[in-house]
């Protein structure tokens, strides 16, 4: 049985330790791995590696996990392990990179990969030269919402792609009056690498280029909704970042996208993110999970009249897609579509270059908010 052995670094954090060890890794490693072209199974062997001793041997005990590490040199000296992936800290995120690869491992990585432009091109290029294969999540691409939302624009459904809504957020607690914050205080400090824009428009990036058209132009608006917080220990501390974006896209064949991000937004949508695609032959709206429907000849014909209530329950005009295939966790499902381009080639198209582009536009939005200005977005050079 072929083997792969997989340094996991940064998966004691809620996103790498939830997604990617206890949903992915784990979950792929006790159904006995993956089945290959050739039929033959794919067995895995973790490593996990951290620096806190005690929470590396905790969090392999209670998983069944054989191998811990809190020596990231000698386990990236190791060639009996192939893969070195990261979700730990953006800060930090390109340095061990560029080390995984000077060390001959094929690298996957949490995104952004970097917090500036000029680096993420380099590891990008780095990686590139070095011949080794090399990923970035792009876990959005993944969910069923979305995915149903592919489905509705290759069948044709939406006619002309005419603009994109999409709203994420949710309200995230202060701390300071008894319901503890539900995200780690860095997100909100600008050194060490927090902020909305740079955390969502990397997403942002690889959903608009891959469903509706390259984004072409960028024009955001940053805000600090909330300039004090309570962080981990109990302490007030000041935010110096922001923790709202409003950007507006200009896509490929003249698509206009607009995206709210915010950490300090209530919520009376259907799901966390939500996405409303408007055509000319119909529209859609997309959550995590569900697709709405709304095809031009179900459209009703509203009539404006503020003189007395609405009488058209807008919610019941839509219809429901249906689950035609089972979906997979997300993260899981990207994954073992990298072990799989790992271990046999297989397709693969999120390399880091993918990543370098969503630090572009991270990039951008921010100078635009700067300088209160739309931005071009230029073809990237790697």
């Amino acid at each position: 049985m072929p083997r792969l052995g997989i340094i996991l670094h940064g998966v004691t954090g809620r996103m790498g330790y939830n997604q990617h060890l206890v949903r992915s890794i784990l979950a792929i490693r006790d159904r006995a791995g993956i089945t290959l072209q050739s039929g033959e199974r794919l067995e895995i062997d973790p490593i996990i590696v951290g620096r806190n001793r005690d929470k590396m041997e905790q969090l392999a005990k209670r998983h069944d996990i054989a191998r811990w590490s809190t020596d990231l040199d000698a386990a990236l000296a190791d060639p009996n392990d192939q893969i070195f992936f990261d979700a730990g800290t953006t800060l930090m995120r390109a340095e061990l990179i560029g080390r995984a690869l000077d060390a001959g491992k094929h690298v996957y990585c949490e995104k952004p990969i970097s917090d500036d432009l000029r680096t993420a091109v380099k590891l990008a290029r780095k990686a590139r030269a070095s011949g080794l294969k090399h990923g970035v999540v792009q876990d959005k691409l993944f969910l069923p919402g979305l995915r149903k939302l592919a489905l509705l624009r290759d069948s044709g459904f939406f006619g002309k792609i005419l603009s994109v809504r999409g709203e994420f957020g949710y309200w995230v607690f202060e701390g300071d009056w008894g319901v503890p914050a539900q995200r780690p205080s860095w997100n909100y400090r600008k050194k060490d690498g927090g902020g909305i824009i740079l955390d969502m428009l990397c997403h942002w990036r690889y959903v608009l280029d891959n469903l509706f058209g390259e984004v072409k132009a960028v024009s955001c608006l940053g805000a600090t909704h909330i300039p004090s917080r309570i962080d981990e220990q109990g302490r007030a501390y000041d935010c110096d970042t922001d923790d709202g974006a409003y950007a507006t896209f200009e896509l490929e064949g003249g698509i206009v996208a607009h995206i709210n991000s915010s950490w300090a937004v209530r919520v009376r949508r259907d799901d966390l993110v939500t996405f409303q695609v408007d055509g000319t032959h119909g529209s859609a709206v997309a959550g995590l999970t569900k697709c709405w429907t709304q095809h031009r000849v179900n459209t009703p014909k509203p009539v404006w009249n503020p003189d007395q209530p609405q009488t058209i329950d807008f919610y019941r005009t839509w219809d429901e897609v249906p689950d035609t295939q089972a979906f997979d966790n997300g993260f899981k499902a990207q994954w073992e579509m990298f072990l799989r381009h790992v271990a046999e080639d297989g397709p693969w198209p999120h390399g880091l270059e993918a990543g370098a582009k969503g630090v572009q536009l991270a990039e951008l939005g921010l100078k635009s908010w700067a300088e209160r200005r739309w931005l071009d977005v230029p073809e990237l050079e790697l």
